[in-house]
C-alpha cells in the first residue's frame, strides 16, 4: 500500500467513519509497510481499512496483512481491504479468497455498495477505546467510539 497515493479516498473513509461515530487519525498516503505496522502497534486500533484506487491493492494487501497478522497484538485486530486492487477489475472470487486466506476480515472492491462496508463496521464488537486511525495511501486504520473489539 505504500505505492497508493491517493488521499481522497482516505478523506472520504475519514468522513464516513467518523459519520459512524469513530475518531480517526490519518497518516497520510504512501506509508512504508513498516510505519504502518508500527503506527498500528503504537495506536492499537479497533479496524484497520486498507484501500486502494492504483490497482495494486491485491499485492500489496497480501504483503501488509501478513506483517500486521505476523504481531500478536495485531493477530485478531479487525482488518479490511477495498477500492481498486488490480487492473483486471472487480469480481474475481479466487482475489477474494486469497485476501482471506491471508487474514482479512472483509474485502470490498470498487463498484461494491458503501452500504455493506457500514454494515460490516456496524457488525463489529463495541470499541474498546474511542479511537480510529484512517493509514496511508488508503490505508485506513480505525478504531471506533463504540467498542470495535
Amino acid at each position: 500500500m505504500a505505492s497508493d497515493s491517493h488521499t481522497w479516498n482516505l478523506v472520504f473513509l475519514q468522513l464516513l467513519l467518523e459519520e459512524l461515530g469513530h475518531r480517526v487519525v490519518n497518516l497520510g498516503a504512501c506509508v512504508p509497510d513498516e510505519l504502518l505496522v508500527s503506527e498500528c502497534r503504537r495506536i492499537r486500533p479497533d479496524l484497520i481499512v486498507l484501500s486502494s484506487v492504483n490497482g495494486h491493492g491485491h499485492h500489496d494487501g497480501l504483503r501488509v496483512i501478513r506483517r500486521l497478522r505476523a504481531c500478536p497484538e495485531l493477530a485478531r485486530t479487525p482488518a479490511v481491504i477495498g477500492g481498486k486492487l488490480t487492473i483486471a477489475g472487480p469480481g474475481d472470487p479466487e482475489r477474494q479468497r486469497s485476501l482471506l486466506a491471508a487474514g482479512f476480515d472483509g474485502v470490498f472492491e470498487e463498484g461494491r455498495p458503501v452500504a455493506d462496508f457500514r454494515a460490516f463496521v456496524g457488525a463489529l464488537p463495541a470499541p474498546s477505546a474511542p479511537m480510529a486511525a484512517v493509514l496511508p495511501a488508503a490505508l485506513t486504520v480505525a478504531t471506533a467510539s463504540r467498542v470495535l473489539r
